[in-house]
């Protein structure tokens, strides 16, 4: 396909006039990182916040644009497989700094496509599917960069006919679902929480991968859920992966207020609102989730990917804020659904 250019974007360099997209490197937290003459000293942690970023000319091969659904000087979107994807991006040479994604949670919805991860019969296939990818997308990961996983759970044998109005809970009903079977009798028990979010982010550990926080998404307007014995969930959850001890983390963009005029980290536990469907996407999130995981750990001129990208909240959110994006999708329609998105940023400028 053609390359095309947005109107009135600029070739995304470090030197951007976006305000995210600064020379400038993050502050480190305590003046121990600065020698005598107030420089940052050569260590390991302070390197990793001046980051290499991926030349726009990778960016924008000729070979890569033509493979993807969509291309501009910001934006590419792959249609197809993730894990397939990310091999051909691995092998064009191009490295992101940030990964924010939300893959489809366990039995919840039925995308109507070949390939699709959430339907395995048993939730230890489900959570194997899923370190599958992100084992896939370590080599397009930088050694700086952040992974940013949203994940909620499942109970098992959650049968009935839903009565709730409510777009998301329909959506979930789709005929017999994977928990709706009989089950092992062990793990897979009827009224069992699968605690499937911290089993992943175990299996991610066995993996190789670092785990810095298991932020919670505390949601206000949570799905009204009628059960008799137990509490209606109101979050999920938000890890945050590293490959390296050492990376790229800028907290100014999202840190609170302390004393002195220090900022400080952003706390663990997100009140954000959820989204109440997007387009045809019926399990979309907001774009104030995304907020921290992209402001906080991708650096100027910096790539952020979502190999699930659904309704293109991240893409979105990144395009919004001058960051040059990657989204992949198996499902062509949302492929589409992402495009109009990004298109639509323009009527806002």
């Amino acid at each position: 396909m053609e390359l095309s250019e947005p109107a009135g974007r600029d070739e995304v360099t470090a030197e951007s006039s976006s305000p995210w997209l600064r020379a400038v490197p993050p502050t480190p937290p305590t003046s121990k990182s600065r020698d005598a003459d107030g420089r940052l000293k050569d260590t390991p942690a302070n390197r990793a916040l001046h980051p290499a970023v991926t030349p726009q000319s990778i960016f924008a091969e000729r070979s890569l644009v033509n493979d993807a659904y969509h291309a501009d000087h910001e934006s590419l979107v792959f249609h197809g497989d993730a894990r397939a994807v990310l091999r051909r991006l691995g092998d064009a040479g191009l490295q992101v700094d940030c990964i924010v994604t939300s893959p489809p949670f366990y039995g919840q919805r039925d995308y109507g496509v070949d390939g699709q991860i959430g339907l395995e019969p048993h939730p230890q296939e489900f959570v194997d599917s899923l370190v599958e990818v992100f084992q896939a997308c370590r080599p397009v990961l930088r050694d700086t960069g952040s992974l940013w996983v949203n994940l909620g759970d499942t109970y098992w044998s959650g049968k009935g006919a839903h009565k709730s109005s409510e777009i998301k809970q329909g959506a979930r009903r789709f005929g017999v679902r994977p928990q709706d079977l009989t089950g092992d009798g062990q793990w897979a028990r009827p009224k069992q929480l699968l605690l499937i979010p911290h089993r992943f982010a175990i299996a991610m550990q066995d993996a190789d991968w670092l785990v810095r926080n298991d932020n919670v998404w505390d949601k206000p307007n949570p799905i009204p859920v009628q059960v008799r014995d137990r509490c209606s969930i109101s979050h999920e959850y938000v890890f945050h992966f590293t490959k390296e001890r050492w990376y790229y983390f800028d907290r100014a963009p999202v840190g609170r207020p302390g004393d002195g005029g220090r900022i400080l980290p952003p706390p663990d536990t997100w009140i954000v609102p959820s989204a109440r469907g997007n387009g045809n996407h019926k399990a979309s999130y907001p774009e104030d989730l995304v907020r921290t995981p992209v402001l906080s750990t991708t650096p100027p001129a910096g790539i952020v990917l979502d190999p699930f990208v659904g309704s293109g909240t991240t893409m979105v959110f990144a395009k919004s804020h001058g960051f040059r994006s990657i989204g992949i999708d198996l499902k062509a329609e949302y492929c589409r659904q992402t495009v109009d998105a990004l298109v639509s940023i323009l009527g806002r400028d």
